[in-house]
């Protein structure tokens, strides 16, 4: 194992201990630690974009804004391959919560999930991806191949 030392000022090592304490880290290492992985996934996805991922988009949405449903839901169609399951949760009576499963390319699911989140009348949407490897598996007792995703982190 390696071991790092940084320096930091008083003010920014006071807001760390605060931030790891409030997110429940219990030592500095293993909050660096999250952190350089954070760095590594987003620096790993902007030179990768071509890579696949999985993710989950989730947003809200007034179910009672003209045709935003329909829109959605089109999007979601029209992007069939990307899409593996949607689950739909109503809030109250106007809103409704939905989170997305996705696959495809870093790129593609980028592109989908800005073409939903910036619909109007989407609020709070959030896309967490997770880049992995697509490996087409043939079982000796099944005929057809299938694909298994493996998380690259």
């Amino acid at each position: 194992m390696e071991r790092l030392t940084i320096s930091l000022n008083d003010q920014l090592a006071k807001q760390f201990e605060f931030a790891m304490h409030k997110l429940g880290y219990f030592n500095r290492s293993e909050a660096v630690r999250d952190l350089i992985r954070n760095m590594i996934e987003t620096t790993r996805q902007e030179e990768h974009a071509d890579g696949y991922c999985i993710a989950t988009l989730s947003y809200i949405y007034n179910h009672h804004e003209r045709e935003l449903a329909r829109c959605v839901t089109s999007t979601q169609h029209n992007h069939h391959n990307l899409t593996l399951s949607t689950m739909h949760v109503h809030m109250d009576h106007d809103n409704c919560l939905e989170v997305t499963i996705l696959r495809g390319t870093i790129r593609s699911v980028k592109n989908f999930a800005n073409l939903v989140t910036a619909t109007p009348g989407v609020r709070h949407g959030k896309l967490h991806l997770l880049p992995i490897e697509i490996v087409q598996e043939h079982d000796f007792h099944e005929s057809e191949p299938h694909v298994h995703s493996s998380p690259l982190t």
